[in-house]
């Protein structure tokens, strides 16, 4: 399982399983499994001394009328690919695995 942060064009950022689609020796979409489009609510501030911030995250089904639990997205439309800090990817992860129905504020 190879859990990644997506931005796409459209400004959405997408936390899912992604694998690389090849046709003929080259990249032409990647394979979302279990997309969730990742909100990040407004920070509010944690520790005034440390000047320390905390956001509320919220995760939600990302093709709200679709069945299908793997989508095909153009490369094109892929602006970036990153690493989800851990507490994310642990939160996304009990989310599909239905171990948590609330999804925690995450720190950074």
């Amino acid at each position: 399982m190879s859990v990644k942060v997506v931005l796409l064009q459209s400004g959405e950022q997408i936390i899912t399983d992604i694998k690389e689609v090849i046709s003929e020796e080259k990249s032409v979409a990647y394979l979302f499994t279990s997309p969730q489009k990742v909100t990040i609510n407004k920070p509010f501030l944690v520790s005034e001394q440390d000047n320390e911030r905390s956001y509320e995250i919220t995760f939600s089904q990302w093709m709200l009328l679709s069945a299908d639990k793997e989508m095909a997205v153009p490369t094109n439309y892929v602006v970036t690919i990153v690493e989800p800090l851990d507490s994310v990817k642990e939160m996304y992860l009990e989310k599909i695995n239905g171990t948590n129905s609330e999804v925690p504020s995450s720190q950074e």
